[in-house]
């Protein structure tokens, strides 16, 4: 992995909110009438909700800056999703735009303002994370696991310009992988935070033996364990993702 650099003029802001326990994600941002239900009766204190990015594979018709006051007040954490281009030699499915490896740093600047944008307008203050979303992809490909390292530093450099704190989600296998990669390289700005999609039924933040101790260990980090699972709770159903949290999530 090559090693690059950008300037980060501005550095990462200071994280608003540190958290640690249990988080779902849904493709859509729940009624409030559910969350209310789960926040009484779940063991949830964090949900993921995508705020942004053109390739987002649900409508948001509820989520509005009331909307995150409501829930706000309810008590919950949010962890904001960004869902952009995607890696070049991903499998195009229902995500077709792909990240020009010629223009990846630039273009990961230009999306981490669009997340910044969208932070602002639902009311989410500075310091607050967004998480970039990038889908899993072939391993055996140096260019493309590249074109994503450089996509992801332009988009925290952008963010930390911004005021905001870069998270990044992908699979442990590829763009974790190839994110750990280029930290050892000496990369930089890395994201602030990983989240880690694993299913392997594990809550916790370990690292599921392929995320190096060393690395993004200060409350930085959140692990997918188990996806697509149906559940009820006080009477209300979401079919949701199911996390584990031990890093910054925005209030």
């Amino acid at each position: 992995m090559r090693a690059v650099r950008l300037p980060d003029r501005s550095g990462p802001p200071r994280a608003r909110d540190t958290w640690s326990g249990p988080a779902f994600d849904a493709c859509t941002a729940p009624p409030l009438d559910t969350l209310k239900a789960w926040r009484d009766a779940s063991p949830y204190g964090a949900l993921g909700v995508y705020t942004s990015g053109s390739q987002r594979g649900c409508g948001q018709p509820r989520l509005t800056a009331e909307w995150v006051r409501q829930v706000r007040a309810l008590g919950w954490r949010f962890l904001p999703v960004h869902v952009g281009l995607q890696a070049p030699c991903a499998d195009p499915g229902h995500k077709p735009k792909r990240i020009d490896p010629g223009k990846a740093v630039d273009q990961g600047r230009e999306e981490a303002d669009e997340a910044a944008r969208s932070l602002r307008a639902l009311g989410f203050a500075k310091g607050s994370p967004v998480y970039l979303d990038i889908e899993a992809y072939p391993l055996r490909d140096p260019a493309c696991g590249q074109a994503v390292v450089d996509f992801t530093l332009g988009w925290t450099a952008g963010l930390h310009a911004a005021g905001y704190r870069s998270g990044f989600y992908s699979s442990l296998d590829s763009g974790i992988a190839d994110l750990a990669a280029a930290a050892r390289a000496g990369g930089s700005p890395m994201p602030d935070a990983l989240w880690y999609a694993r299913w392997d039924g594990q809550a916790d933040t370990d690292g599921s033996g392929a995320l190096a101790p060393d690395l993004w260990t200060f409350h930085q980090r959140v692990h997918q364990y188990h996806g697509n699972v149906e559940e009820t709770f006080g009477g209300a159903t979401l079919t949701v993702d199911r996390n584990h949290v031990d890093g910054p999530t925005a209030r």
